[in-house]
């Protein structure tokens, strides 16, 4: 009998135990791992949302940038990272949408390795020329780009970047023929065409915003399917082409299989920063759309991404070595 009580006294304890232990999370810092380099536009959004759920969940939300591989090498550490919380991602359209499209295989399955929290933001890439360039408009641009095919360059970032993929539908919808030249990043590519080595750019809007104002690159038009309130009289390509619609995205994401109530708690502690006039005034900046959904809904919105991008990918003709 004695044995019995004292079993039933340690199995109570173990079980009192774990509940505190859930109850208590978070009980240290937690990391986000984002798969760019600092500085760039993800890493930016990052550390504006971390600061943002230290506050909330009252733990430091550290960043941790593992860059390379189009941000294979932060998502897979973070699809092997114990789920208990404290291991998220920041991730993007390029790794959870165009990279499934574009590598013949991946570390990690982005719809089974990971559990969705929500998306915190939409991202414009702008189109972009120097200003003495022999086109005003985008409407100038495209009859200069029919009448001289094949002469036009557009850089990228790189092979199977927005920017590449940005470009290639837009040849496509506008039936032109234009050479699309890939750099290793996008500050090169600025750089080539402020300098007029290339023709166009279709950069991440706030790579670019500050030439355009100083007047050093013309603005053309932007990727979204509306106008940014930070250019907002720069119309969208759409207008001009319509069709023609390419939103990219970040947000965030646990390893699979982490407790339902720490999603629930990250998700709700994600939505209030991204209401909260402070986050949406340091997005803005960013010429980000801050977003904030449902697990469900960034769940069933990764899988209509992976279907959409591969297309995209198709159109564009990108390949990885």
């Amino acid at each position: 009998m004695r044995r019995s009580i004292s079993l039933g006294v340690v199995l109570g304890m173990i079980l009192l135990g774990a509940a505190q232990a859930q109850t208590a999370w978070p009980a240290k810092p937690i990391k986000i791992l984002v798969g760019y380099a600092a500085g760039g536009s993800t890493d930016v959004t990052a550390r504006i949302i971390a600061q943002a759920l230290s506050e909330r969940l009252g733990q430091p939300v550290l960043i941790e940038n593992r860059a390379g591989a189009g941000g294979n090498i932060a998502a897979e550490a973070a699809a092997k990272a114990d789920p208990d919380g404290y291991t998220l991602l920041m991730a993007t359209s390029s790794t959870f949408a165009t990279n499934p499209a574009l590598y013949k295989s991946l570390p990690f399955d982005v719809q089974a390795d990971f559990a969705p929290i929500t998306v915190t933001a939409f991202i414009p890439n702008l189109m972009v020329i120097n200003p003495a360039g022999p086109a005003s408009n985008l409407k100038d641009f495209v009859a200069h780009a029919k009448a001289n095919p094949g002469q036009l360059n557009y850089g990228s970032a790189g092979n199977g970047t927005s920017q590449h993929i940005s470009g290639a539908l837009f040849s496509s919808l506008a039936g032109v023929q234009m050479t699309h030249i890939a750099y290793r990043g996008g500050a090169p590519a600025v750089n080539d065409l402020l300098g007029g080595q290339i023709q166009v750019l279709f950069a991440p809007l706030v790579e670019v915003v500050q030439q355009v104002r100083a007047e050093k690159l013309r603005a053309l038009g932007i990727t979204t399917a509306k106008r940014s309130p930070l250019l907002p009289d720069v119309a969208t390509i759409a207008e001009t082409l319509p069709g023609y619609e390419v939103t990219l995205w970040n947000g965030l994401l646990a390893p699979a299989k982490t407790p339902p109530e720490i999603i629930d708690r990250i998700n709700r502690a994600a939505i209030d920063a991204l209401r909260s006039e402070d986050v949406k005034a340091k997005l803005a900046e960013q010429g980000s759309e801050p977003v904030g959904n449902t697990p469900a809904e960034f769940k069933a919105f990764i899988g209509s991404e992976l279907a959409k991008w591969k297309r995209l990918v198709e159109i564009s003709g990108a390949t990885v070595q």
